[in-house]
């Protein structure tokens, strides 16, 4: 039997991106302005937006999806039929008991694998443990298609680094890592995405090296930011000024900024748990990556218990009192809600007997109403609020200013500046 050959130039892929989310559609986009895509999900309410130039996640707008004249969208599998290049973007949680949850990626690889022929290609995006391409992909691919891998089809893979929110940081200004089965495959994939990528590609020399590379990009950052929170607790006890602390460290050259907080999102806070799992499977525990991810998870219940302490100290009775948390989403500035940890300080207050309201003029509110539980509030009670939480730092609350704020605050609230916005002398307590 000849072995089948991968397409070898780029005027021959008919790419369809499968998963339009917050690293989806700006593929699509970026590709659809120069070549044949179709941008593929199951959601329809979310093709049908697209359709009319609405983009929920922010990431694109109405000029950007209008440039790209050759994309078009669908909820249908036989319009991916088509194609030969399969670039696959969806999400990849974790499940309650913190385990990766591949579910949305087997479903994808399904959809696929019911349409892939001999000669194509598939490259993944989503970000998994090592060697889930390979082990966990190819076989659903092989099975609905009844192709052989790296004889039949070829796969690939080329780890998202999109940022949500970052309109200096975005798809083309990025490198991007990029690698194949073959050789052939991943110099084919490395150019394919060097046509739309300005900032330049890396060739990894294998899959199993380019998901390594993703997934300890986010436990690097998720153990500086444990660093510094247990830094932030410590200074805390000790009476001194966190920020005052990483200001005055940062002047030296090499002096990483980092700064306190909840950890929460789709990358940082869930990445992590997929390269732990991996290393348990494999028979090693590890220490380290395990002890950054409980700090870090446990930071919102620290700041429950912080303005709880600040508003003892001020007499107020905290059992019936009401707190106004400002921000819902996962960091500022944009409206992606996934694995927000704020919810984790919500819950916490309400353990006190505290009733807490939820503002953020960036969220959704049919999304935190159906994700969780959450009513947010238009418009927060002026006067009303014995405890004010700055959550999350977007610019429409620093343009407020820390008097604007506590304008909703009782006489003698506590105003607690989670993220620093203001000056330490505008707030009662800061993280």
């Amino acid at each position: 039997m000849v072995d089948v050959v991968a397409p070898n130039s780029l005027d021959d892929l008919r790419i369809a991106v499968v998963g339009l989310g917050y690293v989806g559609l700006p593929l699509a986009v970026e590709f659809g302005r120069i070549r044949s895509v179709v941008g593929f999900d199951i959601n329809q309410q979310r093709i049908d937006a697209l359709r009319r130039g609405v983009d929920s996640t922010l990431e694109t707008d109405g000029d950007e999806l209008a440039a790209a004249r050759h994309l078009r969208f669908s909820t249908d599998p036989a319009d991916i039929e088509g194609c030969n290049l399969f670039i696959v973007t969806v999400p990849t949680p974790i499940d309650a008991h913190r385990r990766p949850d591949l579910t949305p990626l087997i479903k994808a690889s399904e959809t696929v694998g019911k349409v892939l022929k001999q000669g194509d290609i598939v490259v993944y995006e989503s970000t998994v443990y090592p060697g889930a391409t390979e082990e966990d992909c190819v076989p659903v691919l092989e099975r609905w298609s009844g192709l052989t891998y790296n004889r039949d089809f070829f796969c690939g893979y080329s780890p998202e680094r999109i940022n949500p929110g970052d309109k200096e940081h975005r798809l083309p200004s990025i490198r991007k890592v990029t690698s194949g089965s073959t050789p052939e495959v991943a110099e084919l994939v490395d150019r394919l995405y060097a046509s739309i990528i300005t900032a330049g590609t890396y060739k990894a020399d294998t899959i199993r090296v380019a998901e390594a590379a993703k997934v300890i990009e986010n436990t690097q950052r998720d153990l500086n930011i444990a660093l510094i929170n247990e830094l932030a607790i410590i200074f805390n006890r000790m009476g001194i000024d966190t920020e005052a602390v990483l200001n005055a460290a940062g002047t030296k050259w090499n002096f990483l900024p980092f700064r306190p907080g909840l950890v929460g999102g789709h990358c940082i806070g869930v990445d992590p748990y997929y390269l732990t799992h991996k290393a348990e499977a494999i028979g090693y525990h590890p220490e380290i990556i395990l002890a950054g991810r409980r700090l870090n998870d446990g930071m919102g219940a620290y700041v429950a218990e912080q303005l709880v302490k600040a508003m003892l100290k001020q007499r107020i009775q905290v059992n019936g009192s009401r707190v106004l948390v400002m921000g819902l989403t996962f960091k500022e500035n944009c409206p992606d809600l996934r694995n927000t940890r704020v919810v984790d300080v919500v819950s916490e207050l309400q353990e006190y007997g505290i009733t807490v309201d939820i503002h953020d003029p960036w969220a959704d509110a049919d999304e935190a109403r159906h994700e969780y539980g959450i009513d947010l509030v238009e418009r927060p009670m002026a006067g009303g609020y014995d405890g004010i939480v700055l959550a999350v730092a977007h610019q429409t609350f620093a343009n407020l200013g820390a008097d604007g704020i506590r304008q909703w605050g009782r006489l003698g609230h506590i105003l607690y500046d989670l993220k620093n916005v203001f000056p330490a002398r505008k707030s009662d307590l800061r993280l």
